[in-house]
């Protein structure tokens, strides 16, 4: 009785007008013009299904047809001047955008007969569910009162109602391995939990994940990066194994201990700072009250919020390559240089799974770049923080200075060890202010106005080539400007006279080591 219970939590029936609700009126009256020409079953399937049994609104729309799928598709973009894309070389499946809507068409799946068959060749039991919609197209005036059952083959209803991810067959990997990450992706959007027998068969075809294209497995694991559950949905995947095929770099931090500022291995530190991240970026306001402006301007773009999960969960990458045991130090545990070498670590993962450069660019700046709050933060703490450190640390952050202190927020809260530094956020508040201020005092006034000096005054006045050497020292001249060391054009001539007679060209070093 408990089991029926549990199902009927999730409908069994929907009426025509609920099916209807999810189908622009443009897009009902344009399948009902269609269904008229070409005839045959119309099933909504999937995805769409599943969102509607949960009262969610579908992000989009799945129709599947016995055949012909990308006639109907082809026939739809004639019909509303939308955009078709074709999305199998193989299968009978093919995409329609229009009015900003997406409309997905798939014909039976490997030549099945019907609907029922087709459901059971789904990935999940939660998308193996289907509406016959073509009543509803034949008789659009009396669709309202309709009742139409859902087809569900393979259990997905339960699924629904116990919260819980599970494959439809024992061969749903093998029929396409990126599946077995569609599991964890499906989990983390949803907040299900993937049922055991599932989990074991991932743990033993894990495996099978590297034959798929690298696009589509970072796009599985961008969706569940994304969602509120990733540090769940990465948790269990390394319980199966399945995230050491596609990021082996982590693996090497299982089990390596960690000084005692740390209370967790490498791996275990490196998810709970994405687990931190997740809490911080829904609520920036709780770690950086006095920073709301400037936290929440940053975190705008959902892109954003990917990126600095991206971060947390890959910020120690470097670590392994980089530990020492220092009998110098009384044996302790040293990781120098590993945000530099895990920096190198992350664009060679990010090249191997076809990422952006734009995202490359900015995960491996705040990877790089996640100890300097630290560093700087000792700085103050000894009383020693320039004017000078702190602008070169506004230069260098540029617009991610937000993220580096985000990155660093969950990263010392994800370190709870015996020696940890108390007060550590505190501090770090206190110095994301103050950084802020010196960005409004002293960065942006100049970087808003016009330069004491160009390139052209290189190339006319000192006989210069253009190259390297024009980046440090008009960089030069501008830090020298934000300081207040230099104030007008004939300044601006003779400090860059100087650095043109030093041999070699002076640059401008890291975070102010030798300035702070």
């Amino acid at each position: 009785m408990a089991d029926v219970d549990i199902v009927g939590q999730i409908p069994a029936y929907l009426s025509g007008r609920q099916i209807l609700a999810v189908l622009p009126s443009w897009l009902q009256a344009d399948l009902a013009s269609l269904w008229r020409e070409l005839g045959g079953e119309v099933y909504l399937a999937g995805g769409v299904v599943r969102d509607l049994l949960l009262g969610v609104t579908p992000a989009d729309i799945d129709l599947t047809v016995p055949r012909g799928a990308k006639i109907w598709a082809e026939k739809l973009v004639a019909r509303t001047g939308g955009a078709y894309v074709d999305l199998g070389r193989v299968e009978d499946v093919a995409r329609v955008v229009s009015r900003q809507v997406t409309v997905d068409f798939s014909a039976f799946r490997q030549g099945t007969a019907t609907i029922l068959a087709d459901l059971t060749l789904r990935d999940l039991t939660v998308n193996g569910l289907g509406i016959r919609i073509d009543p509803l197209l034949a008789d659009r005036d009396g669709t309202a009162e309709m009742i139409i059952p859902v087809l569900d083959p393979t259990g997905g209803r339960e699924d629904l109602a116990r919260r819980r991810i599970r494959v439809t067959g024992p061969e749903s990997f093998r029929s396409d391995p990126l599946r077995l990450l569609r599991v964890f992706r499906f989990a983390a959007s949803l907040g299900f939990t993937v049922e055991e027998e599932t989990l074991a068969l991932v743990g033993r075809q894990c495996g099978l994940v590297v034959a798929s294209a690298p696009e589509r497995i970072a796009h599985e694991l961008d969706l569940a990066m994304a969602s509120a559950h990733g540090h769940a949905a990465f948790a269990v995947m390394a319980a199966t194994g399945l995230l050491w095929e596609v990021i082996p770099e982590l693996a090497a931090g299982a089990g390596m201990a960690q000084p005692k500022s740390h209370h967790l291995d490498v791996w275990q530190h490196n998810l709970e700072t994405l687990r931190q991240m997740e809490r911080i970026v829904e609520a920036p306001l709780a770690y950086f009250p006095e920073c709301g402006e400037a936290m929440v301007s940053y975190l705008g773009g959902n892109r954003q919020r990917l990126r600095l999960k991206w971060a947390a969960l890959l910020h120690d990458l470097g670590k392994p390559a980089t530990c020492a045991i220092r009998d110098d130090k009384g044996g302790r545990i040293t990781f120098y240089n590993h945000d530099l070498v895990g920096a190198r670590l992350f664009c060679a993962f990010a090249r191997r799974l076809r990422w952006s450069n734009e995202d490359t660019e900015r995960v491996a700046q705040l990877i790089a770049g996640h100890m300097r709050p630290f560093h700087l933060a000792n700085v103050v703490r000894g009383g020693n923080l320039t004017l000078r450190a702190g602008i070169r640390m506004v230069r260098k952050a540029g617009a991610d200075l937000p993220g580096f202190f985000l990155l660093s927020m969950a990263d010392a809260l994800a370190g709870q060890g015996v020696d940890r530094i108390a007060g550590m956020e505190r501090e770090l508040v206190d110095l994301f202010l103050h950084l802020e201020k010196v960005r409004a005092d002293h960065v942006e006034p100049v970087q808003s106005g016009p330069p004491l000096l160009t390139g052209k005054d290189l190339i006319e006045i000192f006989q210069l080539r253009p190259g390297p050497e024009f980046k440090e020292i008009l960089g030069a001249v501008e830090e020298a400007r934000m300081e207040g060391t230099v104030t007008d054009y004939a300044g601006a001539l003779q400090l860059a006279e100087k650095i043109i007679k030093s041999n070699p060209v002076v640059t401008d070093g890291e975070e102010g080591a030798n300035d702070a």
